[in-house]
């Protein structure tokens, strides 16, 4: 029995196509810039949104009534998951990502979910061989259960932060154990409400310490994929600690991670830091750090994460260039961290919601492509640096002249004068290829 009986497997079937659900952009084969699209997105869907969002919002319970929803037994899961590989297999896409509270109750005790997690990873690994579907990246859920109100890893009470180490250990493992390609710590609660009861250092060196532990296992277990922490500034926590690319990058460079950890970009949390996602991107790829990304969009008129699929070919592939010039998301995908709205209560929503999303980011990836082979953009940014490039600028930056020496060579000289950063310039020429 399936549950999208309708639904037949979607198709590339160009930009004419009439059909509802059929890819017009994204096509797994179309090479593009040296790469296949399969290879430069690694599209990912999300369990938890998927396959675990009921519909419910703050105001009211669940709108979508889904079967596998009725109950939190093991028998739920097991519908769940069958449910899940029919939607993957029928949609195309190559990978997906997990909690381990998504897939299977956790019980009582680390004991007891553990066994649990045991079970339902070898009914998992028969999917994937059935189907070809990786998994991307798994994940413990450190934030939902009261336990950790207070945090996980940074928690005032030592016994969380072994309980949530249980967590991560089996979802580590697990990950391992399924061939996934990536592990996630996404830190929900690590951060505070107020300061009156906090005490931020110790806090900080708790994460710290936390997330070495993990890397440490990592090794141990000789699990080679990449473990990324996922930039948020607030929601559910007034202020935790990953707030943005900047202020993880400064977190692994003070534990000495920066080698070990890359980073986890979403599109609704750099919106909610106060930032575009390009410059997320941007700064987690100056850094080395840029690992894999979560896609979604936020509404401007909320501050929280509302998580709705993306909708901007523009903004989008301003995301792409950054993408691109990092040279791709290497062992990282593009994960669909997106839900349907409440009012969208069919389960074909799932596909028309989804199968958009990885059209746009194609036609993103089309044109991002086409301004990089156009040469224009880049060439106007080269020329803006040139300067570095060339007599004194180089030693400049190797630090091979001192203060002084380098205030010599202006004493005598013209002074510089401004030149036109050309942004309305640079606007227009990338809205020539959106």
């Amino acid at each position: 029995m399936t549950f999208f009986p309708e639904i037949e497997p979607i198709r590339f079937e160009g930009p004419a196509s009439k059909t509802a659900l059929a890819f017009r952009y994204y096509d797994p084969t179309k090479v593009v810039l040296g790469k296949t699209m399969a290879e430069h997105f690694r599209f990912a869907v999300a369990y938890w949104h998927t396959l675990c969002w009921p519909g419910s919002d703050m105001f009211g319970p669940g709108t979508f009534g889904r079967p596998w929803q009725a109950g939190d037994s093991f028998e739920h899961a097991v519908q769940k998951l069958d449910v899940a590989f029919e939607f993957f297999s029928k949609l195309g896409a190559p990978f997906f990502c997990f909690h381990d509270v998504d897939v299977v109750p956790l019980g009582e005790s680390l004991r007891e979910g553990w066994a649990n997690m045991d079970r339902m990873a070898d009914l998992i690994a028969g999917k994937m061989d059935a189907t070809g579907v990786k998994l991307l990246w798994g994940t413990a859920n450190l934030f939902s259960h009261p336990r950790y109100l207070a945090g996980a890893a940074t928690n005032p009470d030592p016994a969380v932060f072994a309980y949530a180490a249980g967590q991560v250990q089996k979802v580590l493992e697990t990950t391992h154990k399924l061939g996934g390609a990536n592990y996630v710590l996404w830190g929900g609660r690590e951060g505070y409400e107020t300061i009156l009861n906090t005490r931020i250092g110790q806090e900080l060196d708790q994460l710290g310490r936390f997330v070495s532990l993990v890397v440490e296992h990592k090794h141990k277990i000789g699990f080679t994929g990449q473990i990324l922490i996922e930039p948020k500034p607030c929601e559910p926590t007034k202020h935790q600690y990953d707030f943005d690319s900047a202020a993880c990058a400064a977190f692994l460079r003070k534990y000495g991670l920066e080698k070990e950890v890359k980073l986890n970009v979403e599109v609704n949390h750099a919106t909610l830091a106060g930032h575009t996602f390009e410059h997320e991107l941007a700064y987690a790829s100056s850094q080395g750090l840029l690992g894999s990304i979560d896609v979604n969009r936020g509404d401007p008129q909320n501050g929280w994460d509302t998580d709705q699929f993306p909708n901007s070919v523009a903004d989008w592939t301003l995301a792409m260039l950054q993408i691109l010039g990092n040279g791709g998301i290497g062992a990282g995908g593009f994960n669909f961290d997106a839900k349907i709205r409440r009012q969208s209560i069919d389960p074909a929503d799932l596909f028309h919601g989804h199968v958009g999303a990885m059209d746009l980011c194609a036609r993103a990836l089309l044109a991002a492509a086409a301004i990089v082979e156009d040469g224009t953009l880049d060439g106007f940014v080269a020329e803006r640096y040139a300067g570095w490039g060339k007599g004194t600028g180089p030693n400049m930056l190797a630090g091979k002249l001192s203060l002084a020496e380098i205030a010599a060579l202006a004493h005598d000289a013209p002074a510089p004068q401004p030149k036109s950063g050309r942004q309305e310039y640079l606007e227009n020429l990338i809205n020539r290829f959106v």
